[in-house]
């Protein structure tokens, strides 16, 4: 894929640093956020820009934090997605084979019998499960983890957001008309932050009714959660995933370990944690209770103005 197809988009405190990382792309190409509004602001935000080049692009979007070990099947999945968005009015996800229950990922329902090659069409979604319907999820073999890659023309989405999201779309539509680029970056700093927080999934994937699924075993796991780290990273023979040099264990287990500071972290006698030093937080939480840590991010940023 040429980089002028590529597109990243992050918030606006990281555009240098995103930069750095990614000199091949055009400035253009690295669209920064003034708010943390979430996903369907996002999507939304970054389809006006691309059609103003390409009114009839194909976009798909993938977040950028997941591990995916089968790169070269992974690409052939997102080219029959590309490929089947492109001919028809469809939103396309790549539905990760599940491996175990897992409660903290949303489940896509799909109907088994394929409409051509690997697309099926997406019955429902369904919102991260306790365990007892993880497993009869898991053992109905009807379901797919959802790992959030979204593929659909500009076209599609557009529409998609005029009847599902009416509201959304206006607050952005005047993008669609500005021309030069201190203009499109005025109104993107004047409308973006006026956006409500929403998800794409809520605003537009769940409600449409043109939604497939592409059965996918891409060796995936989503690294955006401290749990999912914890089950990639080698561990001791205690069960431990330690990420620093500067950690003392005595009778620990099941525990990880992240120090991205100079000090020397000691525990003893204990296990199923997750134990996070940086320099300006620490934060020691059940293993357990790793799915709640997201919303203790909303605690903090409401308390202390800053994100976790």
């Amino acid at each position: 894929m040429d980089n002028k197809n590529i597109f990243c988009v992050t918030n606006e405190a990281y555009l240098e640093l995103v930069g750095k990382h990614l000199p091949q792309l055009p400035s253009y190409n690295v669209i920064g956020e003034p708010s943390r509004n979430n996903t369907a602001p996002s999507v939304l935000l970054t389809a006006i820009l691309i059609a103003k080049n390409d009114p009839k692009a194909v976009i798909g979007f993938v977040p950028s934090d997941h591990l995916i070990l089968k790169d070269d099947y992974y690409r052939n999945l997102c080219d029959e997605a590309f490929n089947y968005a492109r001919d028809n009015e469809a939103i396309v996800t790549l539905g990760i084979q599940p491996t175990r229950p897992d409660t903290g990922f949303g489940y896509i329902n799909y109907n088994k019998s394929p409409l051509q090659n690997n697309i099926h069409k997406v019955i429902a979604f369904r919102e991260k499960p306790e365990l007892e319907k993880a497993i009869s999820f898991i053992e109905s073999g009807d379901y797919l983890w959802n790992a959030g890659m979204f593929f659909m023309s500009v076209k599609t989405l557009f529409k998609a957001y005029k009847e599902l999201a009416p509201e959304l779309y206006n607050m952005l539509e005047p993008l669609m008309k500005a021309q030069t680029q201190p203009e499109i970056e005025k109104l993107i700093t004047k409308l973006y932050p006026q956006t409500p927080n929403l998800s794409i999934d809520y605003a537009i994937i769940e409600k449409s009714k043109e939604v497939y699924t592409i059965p996918s075993d891409i060796g995936w796991s989503d690294l955006g959660t401290w749990a999912s780290l914890f089950q990639e990273v080698d561990k001791d023979e205690n069960g431990n995933a330690i990420m620093s040099k500067h950690v003392i264990l005595e009778n620990v287990s099941n525990t990880l370990v992240k120090n991205s500071t100079d000090k020397l972290i000691i525990l003893r006698d204990v296990e199923n944690l997750i134990i996070v030093e940086e320099e300006d937080v620490l934060m020691i939480y059940p293993m357990s209770k790793e799915q709640e840590i997201k919303q203790l991010g909303v605690k903090v940023k409401d308390k202390f103005g800053r994100y976790l």
